[in-house]
């Protein structure tokens, strides 16, 4: 895909962040839009701000982990629209305990979103795009998709699986000759709502402090930002795409020897321990 104008493209997790931004910068290229949420004010709100460009814009309120609603929704979008050439999993939350801590409740739920979702919306809007005769597939992963870090063995699981999903299936499309590509994103710190809408461990943070704030002073990149970075890779059909300079550089940590960085990192785990200990 070299350009957006006159295409279809289908995303989750539209009502804010990524999606919201991913939305409004395809509808200013002329792109119309599928756009789907679980928060249906959120993206009732995206889809106001999508309109007057001169695109169609629909949209469903769709909870990724479930296969049917997602599978019922890309039917219902090659319906409407007469044709599907970008999907965009970008669906997300985040999950913050420790692998002995977490409950089988808590690691479903963050499968069924971040791995799960993933995979639905993947097999579901695949067979349009292949009609469509071309067409790209963008999965988001993470930066924790490339290295792991403690208290994050869920969220890791489920982006490292993504990343490694979706790099087979760009691979299998290859061998067949495809017009049809994939992307594999893994964004570093943005500002987005995924810590202030997650799950977290009282007893790992320190009384008085907001996971939330906290990681919004570290998130350098805005949504906009890794918006166009994400649509640039489309246009160049990159295999992979790293967003931030954090990104960057834990890229670059990951092909480094794990002990180099996973002593420091499990230093640090502890550290910040102790210190909740302390204050609790």
């Amino acid at each position: 895909m070299k350009h957006f104008n006159g295409k279809v493209a289908a995303i989750t997790g539209a009502g804010s962040g990524i999606g919201r931004a991913l939305a409004l910068e395809l509808a200013r290229r002329g792109c119309h839009l599928a756009l789907s949420d679980i928060d249906e004010a959120s993206l009732a709100e995206t889809v106001v701000l999508c309109e007057g460009h001169g695109v169609k814009v629909t949209s469903c309120p769709v909870d990724v982990a479930n296969r049917d609603a997602v599978f019922a929704w890309a039917e219902d979008v090659a319906s409407e629209h007469g044709k599907v050439n970008l999907v965009v999993n970008n669906a997300g939350v985040s999950l913050g305990y420790d692998f002995q801590a977490m409950s089988y409740d808590d690691f479903e739920w963050l499968m069924g979103i971040n791995f799960w979702g993933v995979v639905h919306g993947t097999k579901a809007f695949l067979p349009h795009l292949l009609a469509a005769d071309e067409g790209h597939v963008v999965n988001l992963s993470s930066v924790f998709g490339l290295i792991s870090v403690p208290g994050q063995s869920a969220y890791n699981a489920a982006k490292f699986a993504v990343r490694g999903m979706t790099e087979s299936l760009r691979m299998e499309l290859k061998g067949a000759h495809s017009t049809v590509s994939c992307t594999t994103v893994h964004p570093g710190g943005v500002k987005t709502n995924i810590v202030r809408n997650g799950r977290h461990d009282e007893t790992r943070i320190a009384p008085g402090t907001d996971p939330a704030a906290a990681f919004e002073k570290i998130a350098r990149t805005t949504p906009d930002q890794a918006a166009q970075t994400i649509l640039r890779a489309v246009e160049r059909d990159k295999r992979r795409v790293v967003i931030g300079t954090d990104g960057k550089i834990i890229d670059l940590l990951s092909r480094l020897p794990a002990a180099i960085y996973q002593g420091p990192l499990a230093f640090g785990a502890r550290q910040a321990e102790r210190r909740a200990a302390k204050q609790g």
